[in-house]
């Protein structure tokens, strides 16, 4: 049995497909928060042009915390899972901070090969379907963050919610 999900955001729909041998506490991690709804009206809050957009902290929920977006979680953390599937356009990966153990919830989709990620951040799953969702998201206008970075989206892109799908 595979297990996909559908990200429902307001570009579209994307659909993917998870890793759940070679990363099975990630990915389990990821369905369940899903299936809690935790993911459901969050924003993806950064946004890098040609490498990757992140999404999955539920402050985002809050506009009155746009300060602290990219610091939330869901009040644990993960042991990396690192195999050798490398960071291609459309694989989600775990966001992290420079402990390689300290991923929660937040992820990010490539918009581009990444092989400098490879072996850095767990890699768990691949988009099957919505690449044009992917793209469009991609090109969102983003001005400059708190730290510097041209990745702040300048209009809330959201992510709706999640539906994880059971395949036979």
């Amino acid at each position: 049995m595979s297990t996909t999900a559908l990200l429902e955001t307001s570009a579209g729909t994307m659909e993917l497909r998870f890793w759940d041998d070679l990363t099975p506490a990630t990915v389990e991690n990821f369905l369940q928060l899903a299936r809690d709804q935790f993911y459901d009206g969050t924003a993806f809050h950064r946004i890098v042009e040609g490498f990757m957009i992140q999404g999955g902290d539920p402050l985002t929920k809050d506009p009155a915390q746009k300060a602290r977006w990219g610091t939330g979680g869901p009040g644990h953390t993960l042991k990396a899972e690192f195999h050798d599937r490398p960071h291609r356009k459309g694989v989600i990966s775990m966001a992290r901070t420079a402990d390689p153990d300290s991923a929660g919830s937040q992820f990010f989709l490539c918009l581009d090969d990444c092989p400098f990620l490879d072996g850095q951040y767990t890699a768990f799953g691949e988009l099957v379907a919505g690449e044009e969702v992917l793209e469009s998201l991609g090109r969102t206008e983003c001005g400059w963050s708190a730290s510097g970075e041209k990745s702040a989206p300048k209009e809330r892109v959201d992510l709706h919610r999640v539906v994880v799908r059971e395949n036979g």
